[in-house]
């Protein structure tokens, strides 16, 4: 039998034979799959109407107008969804001493030598770019989506404003596809990072691999927490 320790938002360690680490909550993991998929469809419904080439892809949507009408919509809930993944995990994200070196030694860790590289919090300098380039790309995407979203906002801007909004919103989102794709493979790539957005948990081998400084972070909280006094979030 396992022995449970709450270390504060969600974070808990199984002791037993597997360990586990607990890393997401089920409530941050539903709302990063309706990220992940508001993101999916809002890049299949924009390379739809980006190109005759790929308009195809309306079919998908039940043709052009649908998919003209849907697209912003399925905009509007990316950026609340990912609102909500931003006020969980910002401050987890913030840049770290140890992030810079982690970074200095982006080789080691494309070779897979691990032991070369720095303790690292909850997160790493990789995964941290992609959150804040997550971040700061939506932010640009519903910016420019306001102003080409003529049904609603037609009457607030001009056609030049359009026409840089276009421009603008394109190079953004082929942006965010690309940032997305590199979030994927890392995710495949590091084998055992898929489970902790599937099953919640992660195995203690990968917590002491790949964030070692967290997983520290998680024992301290433990210890605390048997001690009687409340654990540190």
């Amino acid at each position: 039998m396992s022995t449970d320790y709450d270390v504060g938002k969600g974070d808990k360690i199984h002791a037993g034979k597997p360990v586990t680490v607990d890393r997401y909550t089920p409530g941050a993991r539903v709302n990063h799959w309706i990220t992940a998929t508001s993101l999916v469809l809002l890049a299949l419904s924009g390379l739809a109407l980006f190109h005759p080439a790929l308009f195809f892809l309306t079919e998908l949507f039940g043709g052009g107008p649908l998919t003209r009408v849907i697209h912003p919509w399925i905009g509007v809930l990316l950026f609340f969804s990912f609102f909500g993944l931003f006020l969980r995990f910002w401050k987890a994200n913030l840049w770290k001493r140890e992030d810079g070196t982690w970074l200095a030694r982006i080789r080691d860790v494309l070779t897979g030598h691990d032991e070369r590289l720095p303790e690292v919090g909850k997160y790493n300098a990789g995964q941290k770019f992609v959150f804040w380039a997550m971040s700061v790309l939506i932010i640009v995407l519903i910016t420019t989506g306001i102003v080409i979203w003529d049904q609603y906002f037609f009457e607030f801007t001009t056609i030049g404003q359009k026409r840089w909004a276009v421009l603008v919103h394109s190079i953004a989102a082929i942006v965010i596809i690309s940032v997305w794709i590199i979030h994927v493979y890392a995710a495949i790539w590091v084998r055992g990072t898929i489970r902790a957005m599937t099953r919640g948990s992660v195995s203690g081998g990968w917590a002491w691999r790949h964030h070692r400084k967290w997983l520290r972070e998680l024992v301290a909280k433990s210890s605390k927490g048997k001690s009687g006094r409340t654990p540190a979030e």
